[in-house]
């Protein structure tokens, strides 16, 4: 895949989990400059923080999205050609605890931004333009739950079932909005779930290396028989890449790795990973894993049709599920403070 020439690009949640993996691919990249506009949260990576600002390319914005003169501000003193907007509330029991965050960030963030952005595009700068592009990176959880066949295609309806969810349904109509009424050049990419590097540790696999590591209980939400289409965060970015490069702004990508597997079945792959890559005293730390209420409204199966973004993108995962599996507990792994578990 030939990755485009870029020269200012502008990340919203570039210290979240997905963002800060962009980030990086990035700054590896011919960038004049690249701008990052986040909140800064309890799931921000502020040792990348640190190590981005050695770089004189990069450029840090604190700026909550929902506070709409600051983002307008930002986005008009910035002035990007691309704007690649990860910034979002994601977590679905944090969404079912307390909504109020996931509107504002999710809805009214994405809202301010398109409205800054739409301000920048329609004025005076507009001529200075190199392919732009907003990029609206969004989930396969809008299109709600799969039964044990099929798969969710761009034409999948959208049923949402969580406030996380119906909050980013919200903000994938806002931006195909703001394309075909104002012409803004956008494109809507939805994900299946991504892992590796930097995520936080409320997420699932984190949360079992976290459990193994500290010698606790893995906790698994009912049966553990839920599915999900598993994709490592470097190939997620790398289609970002292609859908700026040959996306067709108006148009909708769904990005998956085609690697369904069920929660249980992925517990378990990691407790044997972690036995052979940082084995216990005496046991296995399939021994850790206890089963808990299911979560309210808990989604069967998701599973994404990757087919459209192959061919129109010209993209590919290049990284095998085991492959990026390992290399995320090696990643957690070496960022542990304890030495063998008892």
């Amino acid at each position: 895949m030939t990755k485009p020439r870029l020269q200012r690009v502008l990340v919203t949640g570039g210290l979240g989990f997905i963002g800060t993996n962009f980030v990086r691919m990035i700054l590896a990249e011919d960038i004049e400059c690249i701008g990052n506009i986040d909140k800064v949260t309890y799931a921000s990576n502020l040792d990348a923080k640190a190590q981005f600002e050695g770089d004189r390319r990069y450029r840090f914005f604190e700026v909550d999205l929902a506070d709409t003169q600051t983002t307008r501000k930002t986005v008009l003193d910035f002035e990007a050609d691309v704007v690649v907007h990860f910034a979002a509330e994601t977590h679905v029991d944090r969404s079912i605890a307390s909504s109020s965050a996931f509107i504002q960030t999710n809805i009214v963030g994405t809202f301010n931004l398109l409205e800054a952005f739409r301000e920048y595009s329609d004025g005076k700068h507009a001529n200075q333009f190199n392919n732009p592009r907003f990029i609206h990176v969004s989930t396969d959880e809008v299109y709600g739950s799969l039964g044990a066949s099929g798969l969710f295609s761009e034409t999948s309806r959208y049923q949402p079932n969580s406030p996380y969810s119906a909050s980013k349904a919200a903000s994938d109509h806002l931006a195909r909005a703001w394309h075909h009424t104002y012409g803004l050049p956008v494109i809507v990419t939805n994900c299946s779930n991504n892992f590796g590097p930097y995520q936080n540790a409320e997420k699932l696999i984190p949360t079992v290396i976290s459990c193994c590591l500290e010698n606790k209980l893995i906790p698994i939400y009912g049966t553990g028989e839920n599915v999900r289409d598993w994709i490592y965060v470097d190939d997620h970015n790398r289609a970002i890449f292609a859908a700026i490069a040959h996306g067709v702004p108006g148009e909708s990508y769904n990005i998956g790795g085609n690697n369904e597997i069920k929660n249980i079945d992925l517990v378990n792959s990691i407790c044997l990973l972690m036995d052979e890559m940082r084995p216990k005293k005496s046991g296995s730390y399939l021994d850790l894993i206890t089963f808990v209420e299911d979560r309210k409204g808990h989604d069967y199966r998701y599973a994404i049709d990757s087919s459209k973004a192959k061919q129109a993108l010209h993209w590919e995962c290049e990284v095998p599920f085991q492959a990026g599996l390992r290399n995320t507990l090696r990643w957690y792994i070496a960022r542990s403070r304890d030495g063998m578990n008892g």
